[in-house]
């Protein structure tokens, strides 16, 4: 299967089928030890979470195929309204390009935009029995941190994320293809990436979630188990 973005008809058709499988024997839960990985997207007005707004959330949500391939199955996406005394830097504003202000942006506040965001993950690590959900980001731990100041603030106790474990695709791609930064990943593996897109929480996480996907498809057996095992000591790969 084509490790790219997918349309909506395709997600929605993907996710049917593959939830109607969910009670197997194999799921995702199953192939990460109990975890749901999900890749996160955010864009903010700053490099501070305590300080800086929160502007965009946006998530892709995976599942394994029947061969135990990884694949991106559904979307979310939310603007969200920067929160009272929140900081926009200017340098940041500039990159993102996001305008705060425009009449159809449709921003959510900050309590109600998480609300929105957590209810579909937490929807689907119930459905997988998963233990939790696992957020895999390029650069994670940022990402991770924007959404934890956000619960803070809004005393949002239903975070369906590990607390401080994460999947990080910088890490990932260096060992995969001796590249960190997203663009450079993705073309090292055949991917495209549209730099006017880049910055946008969801294209952002959606051409994350290709690299994830196809790193981790390289390195699994066609099971979807992981192929390298420890053997007498040493790493063997079969």
């Amino acid at each position: 299967m084509n490790d790219s973005p997918l349309n909506e008809p395709e997600f929605s058709t993907l996710a049917t089928a593959l939830i109607s499988q969910s009670k197997t024997d194999w799921n995702i839960a199953r192939r990460f030890r109990g975890f749901m990985p999900v890749v996160v997207d955010v864009e903010t007005g700053g490099l501070n979470p305590q300080t800086d707004a929160l502007l965009e959330l946006a998530a892709i949500i995976l599942d394994v195929d029947a061969t135990g391939k990884l694949v991106p199955v559904d979307r979310i996406h939310l603007h969200v309204t920067p929160f009272a005394g929140a900081n926009l830097n200017p340098t940041s504003m500039k990159i993102n390009g996001i305008d705060v202000d425009h009449p159809f942006r449709g921003a959510l506040d900050e309590s109600e935009a998480l609300k929105q965001f957590f209810q579909p993950i937490r929807q689907r690590v119930k459905l997988h029995g998963a233990r939790r959900a696992i957020l895999v980001g390029h650069n994670a731990a940022f990402d991770l941190a924007v959404i934890n100041a956000a619960c803070e603030r809004t005393a949002n106790k239903k975070n369906p994320f590990h607390p401080f474990s994460t999947f990080d695709t910088v890490t990932l791609a260096a060992l995969a293809v001796g590249e960190t930064v997203l663009a450079k990943a993705l073309e090292a593996i055949g991917l495209n990436w549209d730099s006017t897109q880049a910055h946008g929480a969801l294209y952002d996480a959606e051409q994350t979630a290709a690299l994830f996907c196809r790193i981790i498809n390289h390195f699994s057996k066609p099971n979807g188990r992981a192929a390298m095992r420890v053997s007498s000591g040493a790493l063997t790969q079969p």
